[in-house]
């Protein structure tokens, strides 16, 4: 079921493109904070920042698809232990930009994510399927530059050796340049 998901959710997004006449082409960079929830032996919710590249697409000014890439690091102690989670994050998204002003500055904007997921807990590493959704605010700044904060929660596939990563919650800010 989640490669049909998967393979329906890209369709859609590789298509929206044909069907825009208006598309402005964006790059940027973001940081936030994110706690992942960890169960099983540890029970321990692993929470540091995180930082991220991203590219995309504003299409017609409100369909918005983007690309990230996201790194977050953690070192926690539990029971004498010191143990260490990473995190690699690949994301395809797809935002509904929605206009809360009349000259269109200031948007609201809700979307669904799905991707790829590099987790390594104690040196046991799982590349897995994630998925999710996110919500928040964008300002344009200017004609070129915008900035947003962002809501995400992403589900997450990770189980090794009696410890699971369940899932991730991310609040964070970005700022983007538009071509």
């Amino acid at each position: 079921m989640k490669k049909l998901t998967a393979a329906v959710m890209m369709t859609g997004l590789f298509s929206l493109p044909a069907m825009a006449n208006d598309v402005d082409y964006f790059v940027g960079f973001g940081m936030g904070y994110q706690q992942d929830t960890i169960k099983g032996d540890v029970r321990k919710d692993s929470d540091d920042l995180y930082y991220e590249g991203r590219v995309g697409a504003i299409l017609s000014d409100h369909h918005r698809v983007m690309g990230t890439y996201s790194y977050k690091e953690d070192s926690f102690n539990r029971d004498d232990t010191r143990y260490k989670h990473e995190q690699h994050l690949f994301l395809a998204s797809y935002d509904y930009l929605m206009p809360l002003t009349n000259d269109g500055r200031l948007n609201a904007f809700a979307g669904i994510s799905m991707g790829g997921v590099g987790n390594k807990l104690q040196g046991k590493n799982s590349n897995d399927f994630t998925w999710g959704g996110q919500a928040g605010l964008q300002y344009n700044l200017t004609s070129n530059w915008s900035a947003e904060l962002r809501y995400q929660y992403l589900d997450m596939d990770y189980d090794k050796m009696g410890l699971t990563v369940e899932d991730s919650q991310r609040v964070g800010l970005a700022i983007d340049y538009r071509f």
